[in-house]
């Protein structure tokens, strides 16, 4: 038998024996390389913020697993893209002089400090949703706007929520949606839980101020304020329910603190176990009893297909991702 003979059957008999090999090998999970970002705000029991938490003092869980914090920054100086959406619909036409008024001092608020790529935009929701002006640092421009406001019609709330969170998306740093309504949704084709997908998709914070009327109804219908208080909570943010004037305004301020009083938590996935869909439960906390923390409860990732379904496959998350996932939940 000849040298290349010889040599051929030694590569053959090689291949074959790797083949054997890698079909008893396990499957292998991949570590992510996606980094997860978690905005968070952390208060006393009576409500204080707290500014002064040190990185050691956060556990961050993603579907029960522990993480290790890599990225954190202390009230988080980040670029804003602020979303202000505000309800135009018949039942607020005699509140929306004081919200607009409110309003422009809110952005003079979050616009006068700050970071100076911070950006504003203002929509409109009635029947149909409405931009009425783009992201902006232009003071005059936001309030030639607010005082064009006028109400008519119904009330297209999720509609809403789930257009400015498709806008916020692609944008960079922190991305946040203020609704101001009277809590009511008549005319949305997108339901809350499509809402707040959305806004969890887009990694947007949403506050919620429902204005309650000037007059006391007692027949109000409380579900829309229920609907808000869960996207809020879902998302990291809160939901306020003042009356016109001097509590909206402290309602607006309460934001403009917050959005300057937050962490900044990002950590690469370690060992997250597989999911029947795509949605990761998220948890931070923090070992002090006497606080409470603030964060989005979860997030999109999408899920890597394995060997028929094996323990050993795990989920690969891409919460950083500028395009829309392949698969929906």
């Amino acid at each position: 038998m000849n040298m290349s003979v010889r040599r051929a059957r030694a590569i053959l008999a090689a291949a074959l024996c790797s083949g054997v090999l890698l079909a008893q090998q396990p499957y292998v999970f991949r570590t992510n390389v996606n980094l997860v970002r978690i905005v968070t705000t952390v208060k006393t029991l009576a409500g204080q913020i707290v500014g002064t938490l040190a990185k050691d003092e956060f556990e961050v869980y993603d579907n029960g697993v522990k993480q290790q914090v890599a990225v954190f920054e202390h009230q988080t100086e980040q670029a804003l893209s602020v979303v202000l959406m505000v309800d135009t619909s018949g039942s607020t036409a005699k509140e929306l002089k004081y919200e607009a008024d409110s309003a422009s001092r809110f952005f003079h608020a979050l616009l006068g400090e700050g970071n100076l790529q911070d950006t504003a935009a203002l929509y409109t929701f009635n029947w149909e949703v409405r931009e009425q002006q783009p992201y902006t640092r232009d003071l005059k421009a936001l309030d030639a706007r607010l005082k064009l406001l006028h109400g008519e019609a119904g009330t297209a709330m999720y509609d809403a929520v789930y257009l400015a969170a498709q806008r916020l998306e692609p944008r960079q740093g922190r991305k946040v949606i203020v609704v101001v309504t009277d809590g009511g949704d008549t005319v949305s084709k997108i339901t809350v839980h499509k809402a707040l997908e959305a806004a969890q998709l887009a990694d947007a914070i949403i506050y919620a101020i429902v204005v309650m009327p000037i007059t006391n109804d007692a027949g109000r219908n409380i579900g829309g304020e229920h609907a808000l208080e869960f996207m809020a909570e879902g998302t990291g943010g809160r939901c306020f329910q003042p009356t016109v004037g001097a509590e909206l305004d402290k309602a607006f301020n309460a934001i403009v603190t917050e959005l300057r009083t937050q962490y900044l938590l990002g950590y690469y996935p370690q060992n997250v176990p597989l999911n029947k869909d795509r949605f990761h439960k998220l948890e931070v906390r923090v070992a002090r009893p006497d606080l409470r923390v603030s964060a989005r409860n979860g997030y999109y990732g999408e899920v890597e297909s394995g060997r028929g379904g094996s323990p050993e496959d795990r989920v690969t998350v891409s919460p950083d991702r500028q395009q829309k996932p392949t698969k929906k939940r």
